[in-house]
């Protein structure tokens, strides 16, 4: 049985929703990566002016303009696994179909097809083709295999509690990094339903599904783990080294801001 295209299936055929992202958040997240993307630009151009020559400006040019459209985004979404900084603000990120982070393959193929459809054609094609389909693919996902999902702002769930004591010590040290974000939201949603599910079902999907999470986990869990406290112990701790890692990001990109913000020229801090 298959999953439908806006769910992560699980045991039991229990599908958990994973919204694809509305229109509105895509459009902004990419104005927000627009002026980020403004401001290098206006950097690079600088730094042309000033170190080029004559002889050399025309191909330091073409050099810039593809790092620009290609590999800044391939780098951003390959690192962040499907965050930009406009995606990140908006509570969205890029997905393969299965629901597994982006690699530096799919990323890729995203900008560089992004050259044509979003560019080129001043994001006509992306808009025509994003608007006739129910998860607002644009052609760069088609040919990836991704598609934009919503990590916030959806139906709201209890926050989860701490991680149990007896599991702070292996769960710091554990590799979490590559669990899939389509079966962590499956996780996630499952602990925030599992008080009202019928005890027998509860214990089935949650055992499966932490056996299925166990298998990006390494580490594996102290023998005996119960499910739920395994799955707690690794959605918490992803969560606060993503968090981290959020905020070390944003950090970064306030630091460049004001430091082009500061060169000649006068040009402008995006933050005001």
């Amino acid at each position: 049985m298959e999953a439908p295209a806006d769910g992560v299936l699980i045991g039991e055929a229990v599908v958990l929703e994973t919204r694809p992202a509305a229109f509105a958040s895509r459009m902004l997240a990419g104005l927000l990566d627009l002026v980020v993307l403004g401001v290098l630009a206006v950097a690079g151009l600088i730094a042309l002016d000033a170190l080029a020559s004559d002889a050399t400006a025309p191909a330091l040019s073409i050099v810039l303009l593809a790092l620009l459209l290609v590999g800044v985004p391939t780098t951003v979404e390959t690192l962040s696994r499907g965050r930009s900084l406009g995606k990140l603000a908006v509570g969205t990120r890029v997905v393969r179909d299965d629901g597994g982070p982006v690699r530096f393959r799919q990323a890729f193929v995203r900008a560089l097809v992004g050259v044509v459809e979003i560019w080129l054609t001043f994001g006509s094609i992306a808009l025509i083709v994003s608007l006739c389909n129910a998860k607002g693919k644009r052609a760069g996902d088609y040919l990836a295999g991704t598609y934009v999902l919503r990590v916030r702002g959806g139906p709201g769930l209890a926050p989860l509690p701490p991680v149990p004591p007896q599991l702070v010590a292996w769960v710091r040290t554990a590799d979490v990094a590559r669990l899939p974000d389509g079966l962590a939201l499956a996780a996630r949603q499952f602990l925030g339903r599992a008080a009202g599910m019928a005890p027998a079902s509860r214990a089935r999907v949650g055992t499966d599904l932490a056996a299925r999470v166990e298998r990006f986990v390494a580490p594996g869990p102290p023998w005996g783990t119960p499910p739920e406290p395994f799955l707690t112990a690794v959605l918490t701790e992803r969560r606060e080294r993503e968090h981290g890692a959020a905020l070390r990001a944003t950090h970064v990109q306030h630091e460049v801001a004001d430091r082009v913000s500061r060169l000649p020229f006068g040009v402008p801090d995006p933050r005001r």
